[in-house]
Protein backbone atom coordinates (compact mmCIF):
# COMPACT_ATOMS: atom_id res chain seq x y z
CA UNK A 1 0.00 0.00 0.00
CA UNK A 2 1.00 3.71 -0.77
CA UNK A 3 -0.05 6.52 0.76
CA UNK A 4 0.69 10.16 0.87
CA UNK A 5 2.60 11.91 3.59
CA UNK A 6 -0.36 14.08 4.68
CA UNK A 7 -2.65 10.47 5.01
CA UNK A 8 0.01 8.81 6.88
CA UNK A 9 -0.08 11.89 8.97
CA UNK A 10 -3.80 11.29 10.24
CA UNK A 11 -4.03 7.50 9.59
CA UNK A 12 -0.41 6.61 11.12
CA UNK A 13 -2.18 3.82 13.93
CA UNK A 14 -3.92 2.42 10.75
CA UNK A 15 -0.66 2.26 8.69
CA UNK A 16 1.60 0.93 12.12
CA UNK A 17 -1.05 -1.92 12.51
CA UNK A 18 -0.87 -3.04 8.62
CA UNK A 19 3.14 -2.98 8.81
CA UNK A 20 2.90 -5.14 11.95
CA UNK A 21 0.43 -7.61 10.27
CA UNK A 22 2.66 -8.14 7.34
CA UNK A 23 1.98 -5.76 4.83
CA UNK A 24 4.48 -3.21 2.54
CA UNK A 25 3.61 0.18 4.03
CA UNK A 26 5.19 3.16 1.74
CA UNK A 27 4.62 6.65 2.48
CA UNK A 28 4.98 9.11 -0.88
CA UNK A 29 6.06 12.82 -0.73
CA UNK A 30 4.95 14.47 -3.82
CA UNK A 31 3.78 11.03 -5.59
CA UNK A 32 7.21 9.19 -5.42
CA UNK A 33 8.01 7.16 -2.43
CA UNK A 34 9.62 8.63 0.18
CA UNK A 35 9.69 6.04 3.31
CA UNK A 36 8.93 2.81 4.08
CA UNK A 37 7.01 1.74 7.08
CA UNK A 38 8.14 -1.83 8.75
CA UNK A 39 8.09 -3.24 12.41
CA UNK A 40 10.98 -2.57 14.99
CA UNK A 41 12.49 -5.81 15.59
CA UNK A 42 14.49 -5.99 18.54
CA UNK A 43 17.95 -7.14 18.18
CA UNK A 44 18.88 -9.88 20.78
CA UNK A 45 21.93 -8.94 23.22
CA UNK A 46 21.33 -11.75 25.63
CA UNK A 47 25.09 -12.92 26.79
CA UNK A 48 26.06 -16.38 26.76
CA UNK A 49 28.91 -17.18 29.03
CA UNK A 50 31.21 -19.27 27.98
CA UNK A 51 30.68 -18.66 23.87
CA UNK A 52 34.55 -18.44 22.97
CA UNK A 53 35.48 -20.87 25.85
CA UNK A 54 39.04 -22.58 23.83
CA UNK A 55 38.69 -19.81 20.59
CA UNK A 56 41.21 -17.37 22.81
CA UNK A 57 44.74 -18.13 23.58
CA UNK A 58 46.67 -16.31 25.94
CA UNK A 59 50.25 -15.90 26.20
CA UNK A 60 51.71 -17.94 29.31
CA UNK A 61 53.56 -14.66 29.93
CA UNK A 62 50.52 -12.66 30.13
CA UNK A 63 50.55 -11.89 33.41
CA UNK A 64 54.35 -11.60 33.86
CA UNK A 65 55.03 -8.45 35.48
CA UNK A 66 58.40 -8.39 34.67
CA UNK A 67 58.25 -7.21 31.09
CA UNK A 68 57.65 -3.76 33.20
CA UNK A 69 54.48 -2.77 31.61
CA UNK A 70 53.70 -0.85 34.44
CA UNK A 71 57.03 1.48 33.84
CA UNK A 72 55.66 1.75 29.83
CA UNK A 73 52.44 3.61 31.31
CA UNK A 74 54.38 5.56 34.06
CA UNK A 75 57.18 6.50 31.70
CA UNK A 76 58.05 10.10 31.36
CA UNK A 77 57.51 10.56 27.45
Amino acid sequence: MQVNMHEAKSQLSKLGEAAWSGESVVIAKSGKPYLELVPHKPVAKERKPGRYKKQIKLSPSFNDESKGLNDLFEADL
